[in-house]
């Protein structure tokens, strides 16, 4: 194949943008990217349920969240963490949401303390989404499909572990 000479100086202009990125630069971009994924069990009355959580830590993770998905499987879910406790008054919202969630806030005891369902929001505006604020304090919050929390019977007050982040609480024995 013979290139021409605009092909040829595109094709190396392009080269050498991508190599003078620095490469600290490139990890951290893949950093935010990449959520880890753990093992998560909700203990209600009708037993433990088990999920497998990706888990937003960081304040770009949580901003993306769940967004652009156009399918979350069954047993998958979304574990929102922070630092410190957020008020009864923030909020989630479903912007740029493709899929209906479930939403339960949990308290730093690991106990969940609301549940809203959430639809997908249409606007391309932000400020025409709706928002879906606790009601509570908490620490955490899991989104996982609409639906999930009460075709299992899973209300407030139940017991949310996650064995690999040694925490949130233990099931009432």
């Amino acid at each position: 194949m013979i290139l021409s000479r605009r092909q040829l100086l595109k094709t190396s202009l392009g080269v050498s943008l991508a190599a003078s990125v620095p490469m600290s630069l490139l990890n951290v971009w893949a950093a935010e990217a990449q959520t880890t994924t753990l093992p998560l069990a909700i203990h209600s009355q009708d037993g433990p349920h088990r999920l497998d959580v990706e888990v937003a830590e960081t304040a770009s993770q949580r901003q993306r969240g769940l967004m652009e998905r156009e399918h979350l499987p069954e047993a998958r879910g979304m574990l929102f963490r922070f630092e410190s406790e957020q008020p009864a008054g923030n909020a989630f919202w479903m912007y740029r949401t493709l899929i209906p969630l479930d939403i339960a806030y949990i308290d730093g005891e690991g106990r969940i303390v609301a549940i809203n369902t959430m639809q997908p929001c249409t606007s391309d505006t932000p400020r025409e989404c709706p928002s879906y604020p606790a009601g509570a304090s908490y620490h955490a919050a899991l989104e996982v499909n609409a639906g999930y929390f009460a075709e299992r019977g899973i209300q407030v007050g139940d017991c949310v572990s996650v064995p690999a982040l040694a925490g949130f609480c233990r099931p009432d024995a």
